[in-house]
Formats: C-alpha cells, sequence, structure tokens
C-alpha cells in the first residue's frame, strides 16, 4: 500500500494495516503512536498542490 501524497508514511501505515497493531495487548498503546502524537511526525511531509490558483 503507497502512501498518498502528503502523508506522513507512519501515520498512513498504522491507521491502515491492522497487522501493526495486531501484537497488542487489550487497552495497550503502540509505542510510535504515542510517539507521534506527543512529538508530532518527524517526516517532512510535502504538502499536496492546489489546483485552485
Amino acid at each position: 500500500m503507497d502512501t498518498p501524497p502528503g502523508q506522513c508514511p507512519q501515520c498512513w501505515r498504522h491507521a491502515y494495516d491492522p497487522s501493526i497493531h495486531r501484537k497488542l495487548k487489550p487497552r495497550e498503546d503502540c509505542g510510535p503512536c504515542v510517539d507521534h502524537m506527543k512529538n508530532g511526525c518527524p517526516y517532512i511531509v510535502p504538502k499536496q498542490k492546489s489546483s485552485w490558483f
């Protein structure tokens, strides 16, 4: 699954690939997801080109 333009690869993969979180126990947090929520995305995400101007 390719990451769409303008999306963080890690955020996209963790949101749409259920196998990543399958190993977690009930109510257990995913370390990389928690880090993203606290510190933001570590990737410089290119913005999508705006087509209206």
